[in-house]
């Protein structure tokens, strides 16, 4: 893992100063503003960021809460995104990360002219002065976006969140770690550690092993995760063909780890044990990341006083043997042991679920695995089918394919 003195470091107090805004002529869609916003100099010349910004019906004087929300690879600012949140009763932000404006195909943004590196990943850029990776500039575009939206009278800079989606949440991981303004991070299917996953075992073999030490050196979020103190719910699908479960799971742990420092300007401030939403059927992408409904209740029990979802406080693994304890404001209504028996690429393998053994009065569930099952976990259930998981075990001589 490399060091903190050699990890990149971001401008907290540029970046924290709301940008210079103005509007993207030629671009509409309903219901939502398309903006430019000055982004950070990319080798030596201004750029500026496009995004969408929308706000919800405003029923009295109070502030609203506001989400950032960071697309995929391939992906670019998505108004529907906004909307969504919009109609949640949130202001919204959805910026461009790769230097490119609404329109095109997956994959094939139109550029503009004062963009950005280009994305996703970067690593082609590695040789790259620090400061004008793909990366550096996507996780400061973040920060910027925040500050823009806390400078709105009409926003609680207080109640500010951020999801991302595949490379975006690989963005707002790095990000928790750096700006401790934000309230809530809800990452979709990204995660540290990288290099146990099949996007990296893909880029291994055209990158080379040299380069991807380089990049994970510099971009891994599991060097930024530990100093992140903001609530985090990562949701994903238990066969997720990017992001393998093993990764997820330990990236959870980071935050609020025993040991774990604190933010900066905060240090020693432990963060907050991330939650898990693991899901099988879940596909991978912007509609079905921009989704989960875990979601929308996490950020509204955070930001609004709704029910929060059930939090697993403790598991025990013994054997194939699973016990969890958890905590719930309200009933939860099923609970399921998942289990796979096949090996290989987590994004091919088959999961079961059965009814696990729950104990409603100890707030307690049990469940035993299969002899032949390669990885399990537990998964529960509230009375608004929100679903919370625990931590993946497995049969040691399954853990990789």
């Amino acid at each position: 893992m490399s060091s903190a003195s050699s990890l990149p470091t971001w401008d907290l107090p540029e970046l924290t100063r709301a940008p210079q805004v103005e509007a993207a002529a030629g671009f509409a869609s309903p219901g939502v503003e398309a903006i430019f916003y000055r982004g950070l100099p990319w080798r030596g010349r201004p750029t500026r960021v496009f995004a969408w910004m929308g706000w919800p019906v405003m029923t009295g004087k109070r502030p609203v809460p506001a989400m950032v929300l960071v697309h995929g690879g391939g992906g670019t600012a998505f108004p529907q995104w906004v909307g969504l949140w919009n109609r949640r009763g949130y202001a919204a932000l959805a910026m461009d990360t790769c230097g490119c404006t609404w329109g095109g195909e997956h994959g094939n943004r139109p550029r503009h002219a004062d963009g950005g590196p280009p994305g996703s990943g970067g690593y082609d850029q590695l040789d790259e002065q620090m400061h004008d990776q793909w990366m550096y500039h996507a996780v400061a575009n973040v920060m910027l976006a925040h500050s823009l939206l806390a400078s709105q009278p009409r926003i609680d800079a207080a109640r500010i969140g951020l999801t991302g989606i595949s490379w975006g949440a690989v963005i707002a991981c790095i990000a928790a770690g750096v700006d401790p303004r934000f309230a809530l991070v809800a990452p979709v299917y990204g995660c540290g550690f990288l290099e146990r996953t099949h996007s990296y075992r893909q880029r291994l073999v055209t990158q080379g092993p040299e380069k991807m030490a380089r990049w994970s050196a510099l971009w891994d979020p599991s060097h930024y995760l530990p100093r992140a103190r903001a609530p985090m719910l990562w949701v994903s699908s238990a066969h997720d063909g990017h992001f393998d479960l093993p990764p997820l799971c330990a990236s959870a742990k980071l935050p609020g780890a025993p040991g774990a420092p604190g933010a900066p300007g905060a240090p020693g401030v432990p963060g907050v044990p991330g939650m898990l939403s693991i899901q099988i059927g879940m596909l991978h992408g912007q509609e079905q990341g921009a989704a989960p409904k875990e979601i929308r209740d996490f950020a509204a029990n955070i930001f609004k006083g709704g029910p929060p979802l059930p939090r697993i406080v403790a598991q025990e693994a013994t054997g194939r043997h699973l016990r969890v304890r958890y905590d719930t404001a309200t009933p939860v209504q099923r609970a399921e042991l998942n289990y796979t028996t096949d090996g290989g690429e987590w994004g091919e393998r088959r999961w079961v679920a059965v009814l696990a053994h729950h104990d409603e009065r100890e707030c307690v569930v049990e469940a035993e695995a299969p002899a032949d099952a390669t990885a399990w976990y537990i998964n529960l259930v509230d009375p608004r089918h929100r679903l919370v998981s625990g931590d993946v075990a497995m049969a040691p001589a399954m853990a990789l394919p």
